[in-house]
């Protein structure tokens, strides 16, 4: 009742039309009833002779007609209305757990498998059909025959009635049994549909490391052993309700046995017509069909509620990171970032970061160094909010950003990560990736000198449509903007990506798969920082975004970045010191502490960490120039 309760909530802009179903469903009841007491009449009128007459019987004949066909149009319409209703509401439904997955903050996915949370965005809302459409319906239906039967049985013979009953309370008490042993199985298959979706996912996504690796056999073993779980868990729920509904269905005939004694007993005594009998079995076949359908009402219930259950509790998981109630809107800024004595931690037993305080000025360049694991990507993920610090303040332009609405603090910022997602579409889609959500719009129009290329972005992730393929147009909402394709290539050539971009064979308009699975890693990053460019944010984060670069590269993304200093605060998280060489302040980490601070001259005559480092990348600079010499000779 809790889960129908709360479907009934989250369902409440269909009512009207689950109304208009019901109604259906009340009229085929009705109409249910109405055959056996025509028939009770027709085998009564032919008990006494010189009843039934000609006229007589084709007018039984109409009303069966009218009334069969009457509980065809009834049943039609319940249904049709119900699987409308059902399917807008799992639409719905689909959409609502999806934005509720957009504001959960970043340690939610932590410990979760893509593969399991799309299994419960697409496979446990579908569930939510079979109960509005199916189970509900056919629930109220049935429990409505039944109390008319029961109205109508006791009319014809009150002894009759009472021994029909007898079955009822074992089939109730199945029924509570079957819940209890079986409803847990059926939960447990959900789960276990979950894993199984999110060891697929993994295995798909990895395919070039299993290859690479050599891990078919393996992997194949380990997919075999989640084959057979998820088979074996089937089949024992299956195998339970392949025991309830057969025995359901033999207590029901046992039933009737003892109706059809006990009548004929009746019969004989000339306590009961014998069109009395035969009304009463026609309504006895209604009274025993429902509690048969229980079975597998029953077991829909179960599928459905273990599905509920989960859906619920993505809607009900609550953000780490929430905006505030009376949050304001950050207006566009210069980009001054201020962090004041922050703390963070994810495990309370081992603190990430301890008092960091640093302050960025708008259009400085500033570098964070360290090694590996001292918290210099939670930094910029404080900056972001995908964390809050567990004390201490970031400001942005003197506003404390727990005040400011998430879309705003957002807005204000690009980043470029070290592992880059680009949309499966074309590279113009996903160099101009964003701009429809700082501008408010749910569209974004992209189109080349020819009005070839448009791009339809946000609120359905990107998908194009290329203008000279009259079979993919598609019609755009009135709210799109136009955006010269000449700055989608400004910003390409900043990034120095408008070269290699050019010379592939459909240049802008190339497709570049999903995750960008058709272009190199620097490639992809490049396209990164493309976007990032365009998007023309007062604070610009590059994590690691020359990473995946050859030296060249590098130096040529290095010039690009060079090229923005001034005009936009810069926080670069590089491993490469000759990243961050030219920044006007270096922050070098170590053990979750500021240690050093200061250009990169001055760094170096501390001769601290920072030098160190600085050193040994030296080093190894020096080893691998001496082996690529080797090699050429």
């Amino acid at each position: 009742m809790k889960l129908v309760k709360r479907l009934l909530t989250l369902a409440s802009n269909h009512i009207g039309t689950m109304i208009f179903a019901c109604v259906g469903i009340i009229g085929a009841a009705v109409l249910n009833l109405v055959t056996p007491a025509l028939m009770r009449r027709f085998t009564a009128s032919l008990e006494t002779p010189g009843t039934l007459t000609m006229e007589l019987l084709v007018i039984f004949a109409v009303v069966l007609i009218a009334a069969y066909l009457m509980r065809a149009i009834c049943r039609g319409i319940s249904l049709g209305v119900a699987h409308i209703a059902a399917w807008q509401f799992v639409g719905e439904l689909t959409l609502k757990v999806y934005d509720k997955m957009e504001q959960l903050s970043m340690r939610y996915y932590q410990d979760k498998q893509t593969g399991e949370l799309m299994s419960r965005l697409v496979n446990d809302t579908r569930q939510f059909e079979l109960l509005i459409a199916h189970s509900i319906p056919d629930l109220a239906s049935n429990l409505l025959v039944v109390i008319g039967v029961c109205v109508m049985m006791f009319t014809i013979n009150v002894k009759l009635a009472l021994i029909t009953l007898i079955p009822v309370p074992i089939v109730i008490l199945a029924g509570w049994l079957y819940s209890k042993k079986v409803a847990p199985m059926f939960r447990t298959n959900s789960r276990v549909l979950g894993e199984l979706n999110g060891v697929f996912q993994d295995n798909l996504t990895g395919m070039k490391e299993i290859q690479a690796f050599g891990c078919e056999e393996s992997e194949h073993r380990k997919m075999t052993e989640n084959c057979r779980y998820y088979t074996k868990v089937n089949i024992r729920a299956n195998l339970a309700n392949a025991v309830f509904t057969p025995g359901i269905e033999f207590i029901t005939s046992v039933g009737t046995i003892i109706v059809v004694l006990f009548g004929g007993m009746l019969a004989m005594d000339g306590q009961m017509a014998v069109s009395d009998i035969v009304g009463f079995i026609m309504y006895l076949s209604l009274f025993y069909t429902p509690l048969s359908v229980l079975a597998r009402l029953m077991e829909d219930l179960q599928v459905a509620s273990a599905s509920a259950q989960r859906v619920f509790e993505v809607l009900d998981s609550e953000p780490e990171v929430k905006q505030a109630e009376n949050a304001v809107e950050m207006p566009m800024g210069e980009g001054r970032i201020e962090f004041e004595n922050v703390c963070f931690h994810y495990n309370p037993a081992e603190r990430l970061l301890k008092n960091i305080s640093f302050t960025a000025k708008p259009g400085e360049m500033i570098a964070l160094v360290g090694p590996t694991g001292v918290g210099k990507t939670t930094i910029v993920s404080l900056i972001e909010r995908f964390y809050d610090p567990v004390s201490g303040r970031v400001l942005i332009d003197g506003v404390d950003i727990k005040t400011a609405t998430l879309r705003s603090l957002r807005s204000q910022i690009s980043m470029v990560l070290q592992d880059v997602f680009l949309f499966n579409g074309t590279i113009a889609e996903n160099i101009a990736y964003g701009l429809a959500a700082d501008n408010g719009q749910d569209y974004t129009e992209i189109t080349d000198e020819q009005g070839h290329l448009k791009v339809k972005g946000v609120s359905e992730k990107i998908s194009a449509t290329i203008h000279k393929n009259p079979e993919t147009d598609r019609i755009l909402s009135s709210s799109v903007r136009t955006l010269d394709m000449e700055k989608i290539r400004q910003a390409a050539k900043i990034a120095h990506a408008d070269e290699f971009i050019m010379q592939m064979p459909d240049g802008y308009n190339t497709l570049i798969g999903e995750r960008g699975v058709r272009l190199s890693g620097g490639q992809k990053q490049r396209i990164a920082i493309a976007r990032a460019v365009l998007r023309g944010t007062p604070i610009l984060i590059l994590d690691e975004a020359t990473s995946a670069v050859d030296n060249e590269t590098e130096a040529e993304i290095q010039a690009a970045i060079e090229s923005l200093a001034g005009s936009r605060t810069i926080i670069v998280i590089a491993h490469r010191l000759s990243t961050v060489m030219r920044a006007d302040n270096i922050l070098v980490l170590d053990q979750g502490e500021v240690v050093e601070s200061g250009r990169h001259e001055e760094l170096l005559a501390k001769d601290g960490l920072y030098a160190r480092l600085c050193h040994v990348q030296e080093n190894a600079r020096d080893i691998t120039n001496t082996e690529k010499y080797i090699t050429q000779i």
